[in-house]
C-alpha cells in the first residue's frame, strides 16, 4: 500500500509539474505576442533616400463644355493665347471663348533614385471649370523646389468623380474637377545621390523615442558584432560603416533592415473633439479616482398659436408664440470608481460601465488629468 501511495503521488508531482511547464509556456508565449516587435525598415527612414514633390502648371483641353469661363484678363485666356503663339497660331479675341479649356495645377513625387523612366501625376482645376471628364493634359513641365525641370507631363485625365445637372436638380458624386494620369510623366532629370561613396549611415525614427533610438542601436551592434552604432539624440541614429561593409552600405541597409525592434512608446490619449475619436496608448494608466456623470437634457419645443377676434368684432388674426422649456437631469449617476494601476484593457471597461458616450467620455479623460490621476500626455487634435 505505502509503495502504490508513494507511486500516485510521484504520479501527480509529475503531471502537476508538466502543467506548470505548459502554463509557463503559454504566459511566455502570450508575453512575446504583447511585445508586437516591428521591422527596422518599418521604424527608421535612410537619410538621403526620399522622395522629391514636383509641380507644374498647364492646360486641360477637350472639355465638354465644363472648363473654364475665358473672361477678359483671366489667367487661362492668357495661357491659352500664349500657347497658341508659341504653336505659330495668333488668334483674336473673339477667337478665344471657348469653354473646353481648364487651367490646372499638375503635382507628382518624384521617388528616390528615380531613373528615366515614368512616374504617375495628379491633375486639379485651377480655375472655375466644373468638370475635367475626357480631357487631355497639353505637355506639361514639372519644376522640383530648384526651379529645375526633372519630368514632363501628357496625357489623358482620368477623372473618378461625376457631375450631372438638369433644370430643377444636380448630383454630383466625388471631386470631378480633379484626376490622375497613370505613368504620365516621364522623368527627365535624375537626382545625384550616390550611396557608394558613403562612408556612414543615418538612420531617423519615423517616431522620435529615446528608448527605440538605443533599442535599435543595440540590435546593429550586436548583428555586426560591432560598436558601429550609436544614437545621438531620440530620432537619429548613426551608424559607421563596419570593415565588413566598406564600400558597400546597400549591403548593410539590406542586412540590419530586417533586424527585429521592440518600438517603445509614450503614454498619450488622443483627442479629437470634433468627430469624437478617442485613441489611448498601451502604456496609459490611472491612479485610483472615483467618478460620476450625469446628463443634463434641456428641451425647448415652439407650439404657436393662432389668435383670432370674436365675430363681427374688431382685431386682426395674429400668431401669438408658445414656448415650453423642460429640464431633465438625470440625478440616479452613481459613482464609478477606478482602480490604480489598472490596463488599458481594464480602464476602457471602467469607463464604459459608466454608461457615457464618446464626447462625455472625452470630457471625463480630461477632468481625470485636471485631477492628476491620468498619468499620460493628452493632445488634442
Amino acid at each position: 500500500m505505502r509503495r502504490l501511495a508513494r507511486l500516485l503521488i510521484l504520479c501527480l508531482a509529475a503531471l502537476l509539474s508538466t502543467l506548470l511547464c505548459a502554463l509557463l509556456a503559454t504566459v511566455l508565449v502570450t508575453g512575446a505576442a504583447d511585445a508586437a516587435p516591428s521591422r527596422l525598415k518599418d521604424l527608421v527612414d535612410v537619410e538621403g533616400v526620399r522622395e522629391n514633390q514636383l509641380v507644374g502648371y498647364g492646360l486641360v483641353v477637350g472639355l465638354n463644355n465644363t472648363g473654364d469661363t475665358l473672361k477678359n484678363g483671366s489667367f487661362t485666356k492668357q495661357s491659352l493665347q500664349s500657347m497658341l503663339n508659341r504653336l505659330g497660331v495668333k488668334p483674336t479675341e473673339k477667337g478665344t471663348t471657348s469653354k473646353n479649356v481648364a487651367a490646372v495645377m499638375v503635382t507628382a513625387s518624384l521617388p528616390a533614385f528615380a531613373r528615366q523612366g515614368r512616374i504617375d501625376v495628379s491633375v486639379s482645376a485651377l480655375g472655375d471649370a466644373t468638370n475635367l471628364l475626357g480631357g487631355t493634359l497639353l505637355v506639361t513641365p514639372l519644376l522640383g523646389a530648384d526651379g529645375e525641370v526633372y519630368a514632363v507631363a501628357q496625357g489623358q485625365v482620368g477623372v473618378s468623380g461625376y457631375a450631372a445637372t438638369g433644370q430643377a436638380e444636380s448630383i454630383v458624386k466625388g471631386v470631378p474637377t480633379s484626376g490622375r494620369i497613370a505613368s504620365g510623366a516621364i522623368v527627365e532629370r535624375e537626382v545625384g545621390f550616390e550611396m557608394a561613396r558613403m562612408d556612414s549611415v543615418t538612420l531617423t525614427l519615423r517616431n522620435p523615442d529615446f528608448t527605440t533610438a538605443r533599442r535599435i542601436a543595440q540590435a546593429i551592434n550586436a548583428y555586426v558584432h560591432d560598436s558601429a552604432a550609436r544614437p545621438s539624440d531620440p530620432a537619429t541614429v548613426h551608424v559607421s560603416l563596419p570593415d565588413a561593409y566598406r564600400g558597400s552600405v546597400v549591403n548593410l541597409v539590406t542586412d540590419i533592415e530586417q533586424l527585429q525592434i521592440e518600438p517603445d512608446q509614450p503614454a498619450r490619449v488622443i483627442i479629437d473633439e470634433t468627430s469624437g475619436i478617442i485613441v489611448m496608448g498601451d502604456n496609459v494608466r490611472v491612479s485610483t479616482v472615483a467618478i460620476a456623470q450625469g446628463n443634463l437634457t434641456i428641451r425647448i419645443t415652439e407650439e404657436p398659436q393662432v389668435s383670432q377676434p370674436a365675430p363681427f368684432g374688431d382685431g386682426a388674426t395674429v400668431v401669438v408664440p408658445r414656448t415650453d422649456v423642460a429640464v431633465d437631469e438625470q440625478s440616479n449617476r452613481k459613482l464609478g470608481i477606478v482602480r490604480d494601476g489598472v490596463t488599458l484593457q481594464q480602464l476602457v471597461h471602467g469607463l464604459n460601465a459608466l454608461g457615457v458616450g464618446p464626447r462625455d467620455l472625452i470630457a471625463i479623460l480630461q477632468a481625470i488629468k485636471a485631477a492628476g490621476a491620468l498619468q499620460a500626455e493628452i493632445s488634442v487634435m
